[in-house]
């Protein structure tokens, strides 16, 4: 029997200590349902207790999302996060784009160069 305390104990001691630095490390704005603030005082007082109700209603919850073949794994910034964005995959292919993109904007400019000015 006291070797079930004293394994229940290292497992509560292990919970403690990673939930603990989970709330620390954790960004302010991550939090969920409490300030970071209270997170960290319920986990110190009530470490069992308080260890269990922050993997549950305050841990950040993990979205990822599957990236499609033709979206490059890039830092998360806004820009980046619009589904079904287009990063080429090679140097010919972003070659090509950047051809495509200098033949509309000269068929453009031609368009409005013949177009007479309504003055």
């Amino acid at each position: 029997m006291l070797y079930m305390d004293g394994l229940l104990g290292v497992v509560t001691l292990g919970l403690w200590i990673f939930c603990l630095a989970d709330v620390i490390t954790t960004d302010e704005s991550s939090c969920r349902n409490l300030p970071k603030g209270l997170w960290l005082l319920l986990v110190l007082v009530v470490p069992l207790v308080g260890s269990i109700i922050w993997l549950v209603a305050g841990r950040p919850q993990q979205v990822s999302r599957a990236r499609g073949p033709y979206e490059r794994n890039a830092p998360a910034y806004p820009e980046y996060d619009r589904p079904g964005r287009f990063a080429a995959g090679n140097a010919d292919d972003d070659e090509e784009f950047l051809r495509k993109c200098r033949e509309r904007a000269e068929a453009q400019r031609k368009l409005a160069r013949e177009k007479p000015a309504d003055d």
